[in-house]
């Protein structure tokens, strides 16, 4: 069957296209904000995104865990700055922004991150630790998120993903944690309420809920937890960093183009019983 020179050219051009045309999960050109990405799920999202070819701007307090995240991060060719900061003081998360602004001419994504627990029977939490725990998983997330909002706005383009937790759906056990489970229930809710806001100007705001996850902090393989934290999930094991660091790219990047709003669960299907 011959081709007629009219549909030759059709699929040349159509060739051409799709050479040229971005693959949905990439993230070349556009800078990340990562808050608490200076260990555990922070820095495996910073690794994902810069992976994915973003700019990446981890933030925290530990100066030499920041340090020694940017040398591995450069070392895999990603570009990566530490910032120095509290993200429960606005005047902090203002500086991060305009640093990333100054030296990047630009900030498209923003990771909340950095989170708080106490595990403790409610009739025991101290109002300090009731603070402490909303302080950084609540407030802190309400003020990067109108801070780093108001630029995505202001811009018409933006991503916000809250790390929130399937805490906020469930109640964890045998590990009491009232104020830990109230925070992210909180953010799911506040992610809703943002991206039903924003859409109109072109801001997406999403939630991942993490389940079980394998860290540095996170006891998930002590026998102790295995009888509800593991035999409890349908897959009946925890999850790594690595197989949920995806997640976060998807929701960054343009393949969750009309997905806001949403709380992607990412647990095994702990939740699921």
């Amino acid at each position: 069957m011959s081709t007629t020179p009219s549909s030759t050219a059709a699929s040349s051009a159509a060739a051409t296209s799709a050479a040229v045309a971005p693959h949905p999960f990439d993230l070349a050109g556009r800078v990340a904000v990562v808050t608490g990405g200076t260990r555990g799920l922070g820095r495996g999202f910073a690794g994902a995104l810069g992976a994915a070819g973003a700019t990446i701007v981890i933030v925290g307090r530990d100066d030499e865990a920041g340090a020694a995240a940017v040398r591995e991060l450069r070392a895999d060719g990603v570009t990566a700055e530490y910032r120095h900061a509290d993200v429960t003081r606005p005047d902090d998360v203002r500086g991060i922004l305009r640093d990333a602004l100054e030296r990047f001419g630009r900030v498209d994504i923003l990771v909340n991150n950095a989170g708080a627990c106490v595990h403790a029977p409610a009739l025991e939490v101290t109002e300090e630790d009731w603070r402490h725990v909303l302080d950084v998983n609540l407030d802190a997330v309400w003020s990067c998120s109108q801070i780093f909002g108001r630029h995505f706005v202001e811009s018409r383009s933006g991503v916000i993903v809250n790390i929130g937790s399937m805490s906020g759906i469930i109640v964890n056990r045998p590990q009491w944690q009232p104020a830990y489970n109230a925070s992210k229930a909180a953010v799911h809710h506040l992610t809703k309420s943002l991206a039903a806001e924003w859409a109109p100007f072109g801001v997406r705001v999403n939630a991942l809920a993490p389940g079980y996850i394998k860290t540095d902090m996170s006891p998930v393989d002590d026998p102790a937890f295995r009888q509800h934290w593991i035999d409890d999930a349908p897959m009946r094991r925890y999850g790594t960093v690595e197989e949920l660091a995806p997640a976060v790219v998807f929701l960054a990047s343009d393949a969750s183009s009309f997905i806001t709003g949403s709380v992607l669960v990412a647990d095994g299907g702990y939740t699921a019983f």
